[in-house]
């Protein structure tokens, strides 16, 4: 729709609904419905939206919309977002709601269901109900099911185990994402460094954050910066400068390709056959350390290894490669002499020998491939750099430069005193 008759329609739904509908459009949409609209209208939006759904709200917004919105809320939910805006943009806690059913270990089970009576509305989760010391400190967490299958007279203390899992404030949202899938939780407390209890972040931010991080991931590894902004709403500008800076980059390393190539400017005059078998040379080893390296960073990514493994992996590694490497050179030199034999293309007299530099090149380079791979997400993440950053086209990159040397040693090896 034209960007007035949005607005319209959405200033046509009920008022309960308004607040659940806002949070779902995407960020410009939102934007410039609060500029649009009756201050009167964005308060009652902003004071029924979670807050949650509001700090992530005021994170895309400018400064000065900001405090324009601030401004428009009651002062219980004013509090409420300066609390939580208060904390560090990347930590767990921006993505937390305040509101949770919180109950006392000396309570009865019929007191608890009262306590869901009055504030259960506000709550964004019943899943969970959070048991507190008087110094409001965690001490258990008990499902709503427990409570239903419990004697009214029952007390809390009798239903708890003391066992629990929270997630501290300062903790940063990507390294909350494992808790989630460890535990198989719907929603987890965040507490203080002291043990206080200050609110519970629910599923759905996660799975927000999770589709956050793996898009950075993805991007980055495909040899580009991280969007900030969804594709469609990135600039032709900002496309430019987030791409133009990594294919900088990767075009000056080709450069040291051209520059080994001329290297052995006389080898190839020599033998010009070699120059044929460049391209499936150097595209072999980048293609195996592209394997490599996606392997390790999304094993990185989903916490199976981590920097202590490095030895493990490059064991495996090696043997990966020499296997990988074995089967792409016998295929090579079968090439050779297939296309020798059947007439296809005369590779001269000394053909087993081209084939035998190729297919030992191969082995080699495949290996060298799939170790680079491997190793330099370890030596990003040892630097304190994200490993999704050596990306394909970085490894490929390398590859080309390492393996064209490769094969023209181990050609000379083969064809010194023959074709050279």
């Amino acid at each position: 729709m034209p960007a007035e008759e949005r607005i319209l329609q959405f200033l046509k739904l009920p008022k309960s609904e308004k607040a659940e509908v806002f949070s779902h459009l995407d960020p410009d949409f939102q934007e410039d419905t609060i500029r649009s609209i009756a201050s009167h209208e964005v308060s009652d939006i902003l004071n029924e939206m979670s807050p949650d759904d509001r700090t992530q709200l005021f994170e895309d917004f400018p400064d000065e919309l900001i405090k324009y919105s601030i401004n428009l809320l009651n002062p219980q939910e004013r509090r409420v977002a300066l609390k939580l805006l208060g904390y560090d943009s990347d930590s767990i806690a921006r993505l937390m709601t305040p509101y949770y059913v919180q109950i006392r270990k000396e309570w009865t089970v019929k007191r608890c269901f009262q306590q869901i009576k009055k504030v259960g509305k506000k709550v964004e989760t019943l899943n969970f109900l959070y048991v507190v010391d008087e110094r409001n400190r965690l001490i258990d967490d008990i499902t709503i099911g427990s409570l239903l299958l419990a004697d009214e007279d029952q007390m809390i203390s009798e239903l708890s185990d003391n066992h629990f899992v929270a997630i501290t404030t300062t903790t940063s949202k990507e390294d909350a994402v494992p808790y989630f899938e460890k535990y198989d939780r719907s929603a987890l407390p965040i507490i203080t460094e002291n043990g206080v209890l200050v609110g519970i972040v629910t599923i759905d931010d996660i799975l927000d954050q999770i589709e956050q991080q793996n898009t950075e991931d993805i991007q980055k590894f495909g040899g580009l910066e991280a969007l900030d902004v969804p594709y469609t709403q990135t600039s032709l500008i900002e496309m430019v400068k987030k791409r133009g800076m990594w294919l900088i980059i990767l075009f000056f390393s080709e450069m040291l390709t051209a520059s080994a190539m001329g290297y052995f400017e006389d080898e190839i005059q020599k033998a010009v056959v070699l120059a044929l078998f460049v391209p499936l040379i150097i595209s072999s080893g980048g293609n195996s350390g592209s394997q490599a390296a996606t392997l390790i960073i999304r094993a990185m990514a989903l916490q199976e290894i981590g920097l202590k493994d490095w030895w493990y992996v490059m064991r495996k590694e090696i043997f990966t490669g020499l296997f990988l490497g074995s089967i792409l050179g016998i295929i090579g030199f079968l090439r050779i002499m297939v296309w020798h034999e059947a007439g296809f293309f005369n590779y001269g007299e000394y053909w087993p020998y081209v084939g035998l530099s190729v297919g030992i090149s191969l082995v080699a380079i495949v290996l060298w491939g799939t170790l680079s791979g491997s190793m330099v997400p370890f030596i990003l993440k040892k630097l304190k750099l994200d490993p999704a950053t050596s990306s394909a086209p970085f490894v490929a990159t390398l590859v080309d430069v390492t393996g064209l040397i490769i094969y023209f040693s181990v050609a000379g090896l083969f064809l010194t005193g023959k074709l050279l």
